[in-house]
């Protein structure tokens, strides 16, 4: 049976190639469940969470890594975030029904995808990338092309149950066997989507680079999580200012909202809503606290 829910780091002993395969599984149900998607959308989404886990763990930061790509097409928002600590979360939202076989841009109408990278150690750093092709991996590996990080080739594969991706990235360093690169990416391009979903990575890395001598590292395990809480959502309604809160409060003695990654209800009443606000003061109590 394939293991759930990790990821795993591998070498190619003899040349500068290093490679990663992840499986959401249990983690990716739970969104699924709660997202009650189908189709194009479900599949968007399954790649992005995929991607996100695989580039987060290239970096070597402490933090996160989000794709988003916001339109007005008939999937108009797909964000995914993984962070450093193995988790992931991500949501789709889908406003009109798809014509079949359209490219990325027709499905969002939109021609980016922004690539966010949080990490504590500095200010977060946003990549924009061209929204080329039919696919997420397609449009990544456009982005990889054009920019100046270390060559890179990723496939994703995923359907309901289980969402599996596989990379591979040539580091900077002398290479005694100059064909190593292609030839392994030319091995990698063998597999197939149903391989990527059902096999365990021990299996499918020994069936593609059986030639190869591979050092597999132990496995990082990957759960969903969402980072929304009381006091963010709290945070979040003292952004809309002193003017918008006092509008609520004469609307409606409650404030209700549920977060879109998790489905978690916070309800604040006009008690708590008139207590953020220091009397005579037109700054948030929270703004003092930071």
């Amino acid at each position: 049976m394939k293991d759930s829910d990790q990821l795993k780091r591998f070498l190619f002993a003899h040349n500068p190639i290093r490679g990663e395969h992840v499986s959401l599984d249990a983690s990716w149900r739970k969104i699924v469940a709660q997202s009650d998607i189908k189709g194009a959308a479900l599949t968007l989404l399954g790649h992005a969470l995929t991607a996100a886990t695989l580039l987060v763990e290239t970096l070597k930061i402490e933090g996160s890594v989000s794709l988003q790509i916001r339109g007005t097409g008939p999937i108009h928002l797909l964000l995914a975030e993984a962070t450093s600590s193995h988790t992931i979360r991500g949501i789709v939202r889908q406003s009109r029904e798809l014509d079949k076989e359209v490219s990325l841009q027709k499905i969002f109408e939109t021609d980016k995808l922004v690539i966010t990278i949080k990490n504590k150690a500095g200010l977060p750093h946003q990549g924009i990338v061209p929204l080329n092709g039919n696919s997420i991996s397609e449009a990544l590996q456009a982005y990889f092309e054009q920019s100046e990080q270390l060559p890179t080739r990723i496939w994703l594969a995923c359907d309901e149950q289980s969402a599996t991706g596989l990379l591979l990235q040539k580091l900077p360093a002398e290479e005694n066997d100059k064909d190593a690169w292609n030839r392994i990416l030319h091995l990698a391009e063998t597999t197939q989507q149903n391989e990527l979903i059902k096999l365990k990575a021990e299996v499918l890395l020994h069936r593609l680079f059986h030639q190869e001598e591979l050092e597999i590292f132990d496995a990082k395990p990957i759960k969903f999580s969402c980072t929304c809480s009381q006091q963010r959502t709290l945070d979040m309604i003292v952004s809309l200012g002193k003017t918008e809160i006092h509008s609520l409060i004469e609307e409606q003695n409650e404030v209700a909202i549920t977060c879109e990654f998790c489905n978690a209800n916070y309800t604040f009443d006009k008690v708590e809503l008139e207590q953020l606000f220091v009397e005579g003061d037109n700054l948030p109590l929270s703004s003092t606290h930071h």
